[in-house]
């Protein structure tokens, strides 16, 4: 289909439906199309004139000093080919789509429904680190339930591409604040997702990480016990260390080196699993704690730095494949979409100790990276480097507890998940250009 263009007037702007060829679209942002075009706003495939575009004092993203709203919605087909829809009830219709669906976009291509919920069936629920990579898969999940999502993101990995396709819906908010500045809201649920995850960004300040897991935990557990919210905690595997019990289970200690390289992450979510608990028993707030092993999917950050993405990342270019050691020690991998319904479940049930949530599918990193040197069909050399510090010998979760208490174990394969986050990477090469990837030592995402 080739584009068609605008009919310009004093008196009317055309709704364009703009061409679905792939192939006029040299570059991810000529993909996206979220830009001015003449008296109009293209967003997807439909340019949507600036006469059904709503600015008010109120809006979806806002930091503390400025507020502004976009409220637009998806138009229907109906209107994509019209040359104009300027009545108000034409008008009324659209904005009603806009909030009943999200706007595809190419990091959610797939419009998402969300229903409509009765006041008091409808929750308010508040995000930290919505726009990172779980986050935001998790706020699609609630938002396709109805429910009204608060994201809270420094944008420090976080990105707005990962949430683009809610940000003219009615029920979606974005605060550009840090957890470490106290926030005043009224919420019904908060996840705490908050931190960098992977190991070259949370050690680029470490402590700034320290600050978030802690500074920040207390400032979300203030928040809960001012406005009784539940409050749930992403803690990780790495407060385990490099373990000396495999699988691990909930009741290991773990073995940590509290002055290593890794520490500020390690033992920052320690210190913040034990502020949870202490806020529980002195002043009777509802805690969930999650210890999250190694996850990946689409919207994962190109250059974290972690093993699925540098491994992706280096074999859909050719680049050498590098491993740190001899390949041998092992890891587990849970696909996104798996972790957001164990978040979920843990977040609405009953349970409130901390729980595994991971694939206990097991790979040495050279099995790993082999896989995905074929999955790929690759050129790709595997280069072995000298092992990082502190990088733990094993790792595979006890899940469990989380298949007594959560009624959950992981749905999706590895291999199923890593063909579609295949997909999703050569999609960002394929608009980006090269890749070059994040080495082992400390590093500031590249945005």
């Amino acid at each position: 289909m080739t584009p068609s263009s605008p009919t310009h007037s004093t008196k009317k702007t055309a709704i364009t439906t703009l061409g679905e060829d792939r192939h006029m679209h040299s570059s991810y942002s000529q993909f996206r199309w979220i830009c001015a075009l003449g008296m109009g706003i293209a967003i997807g495939n439909v340019v949507i004139p600036m006469s059904y575009m709503e600015f008010a004092p109120h809006n979806n993203t806002f930091t503390h000093n400025q507020h502004m709203r976009y409220s637009a919605g998806t138009v229907s087909d109906k209107y994509k080919n019209s040359k104009s829809a300027n009545t108000w009830e034409e008008l009324v219709e659209q904005k009603q789509m806009f909030a009943s669906q999200s706007i595809p976009t190419p990091a959610a291509p797939v419009a998402m429904e969300t229903p409509k919920l009765s006041s008091k069936e409808r929750k308010k629920i508040m995000i930290t680190g919505g726009a990172g990579f779980v986050g935001s898969h998790l706020a699609d999940k609630l938002m396709m339930e109805g429910h009204e999502v608060i994201i809270l993101d420094n944008f420090f990995t976080g990105q707005k591409t990962n949430i683009d396709h809610w940000m003219s819906h009615p029920h979606f908010s974005l605060i550009v604040g840090d957890v470490v500045d106290p926030i005043h809201l009224e919420v019904d649920e908060i996840y705490h997702l908050a931190c960098p995850a992977s190991p070259p960004h949370y050690q680029f300040n470490p402590v700034k990480t320290i600050k978030t897991s802690t500074e920040g935990t207390m400032n979300m557990l203030g928040l809960a016990k001012r406005v009784g919210a539940k409050i749930l905690l992403t803690s990780t595997s790495e407060i385990y260390g490099d373990p000396q019990v495999h699988p691990q289970k909930e009741d290991y200690w773990g073995n940590v080196n509290p002055m290593g390289p890794r520490s500020c992450y390690d033992e920052g979510k320690r210190v913040a699993e034990t502020m949870m608990y202490a806020y529980k028993h002195s002043n009777n707030v509802d805690v969930r704690i999650a210890r999250i092993f190694n996850t990946f999917g689409p919207r994962m950050h190109p250059n974290d730095g972690r093993v699925v993405s540098n491994f992706v990342i280096q074999s859909l270019q050719n680049k050498p494949i590098t491993i740190y050691g001899e390949g041998e020690q092992t890891r587990s991998f849970q696909y996104v979409s798996d972790l957001v319904d164990g978040l979920h479940a843990l977040m609405n049930g009953k349970y409130g100790a901390p729980v595994n949530l991971g694939n206990p599918q097991e790979f040495t990193v050279a099995e790993f990276a082999t896989t995905i040197k074929e999955m790929t069909a690759s050129k790709s050399e595997i280069k072995k480097l000298e092992k990082t510090a502190d990088d733990p010998n094993k790792r595979k979760p006890d899940i469990s507890l989380a298949k007594q208490e959560l009624n959950w174990e992981p749905k999706v394969s590895v291999k199923e998940g890593l063909a579609k986050t295949i997909e999703y990477f050569r999609m960002v090469l394929l608009s980006t250009g090269e890749i070059i990837p994040t080495g082992p030592g400390a590093s500031k995402p590249q945005n």
